[in-house]
């Protein structure tokens, strides 16, 4: 697979899982300003040159997401929300 592909997944990764955390809080938060700013970003994406993009962009876009769901951690320990993503059943 090529380095660039690679690139553009890990952030999508990254911008999927701020996506499915404040879904799953948008209840208790409801700024659907901020979600529709990540669906746009997430869009934003698709049409990067990501020959562009270098390992340091995207380590730097990793660790701000890192350090936005430890924001969020003490939302999900204290046990309101449960997990973010539920365990497939075989």
């Amino acid at each position: 697979m090529e380095q660039r592909h690679k690139y553009r997944l890990r952030v999508e990764m990254c911008i999927g899982t701020i996506i499915d955390v404040h879904k799953r809080i948008q209840f208790s938060f409801e700024n659907e300003k901020l979600l529709s700013q990540f669906e746009q970003l997430r869009r934003a994406v698709n049409d990067m040159d990501m020959t562009q993009v270098c390992e340091r962009d995207v380590v730097l876009v990793e660790q701000a997401t890192n350090a936005l769901l430890c924001e969020f951690r003490p939302v999900f320990e204290n046990g309101d929300y449960g997990p973010v993503y539920e365990l497939p059943s075989h």
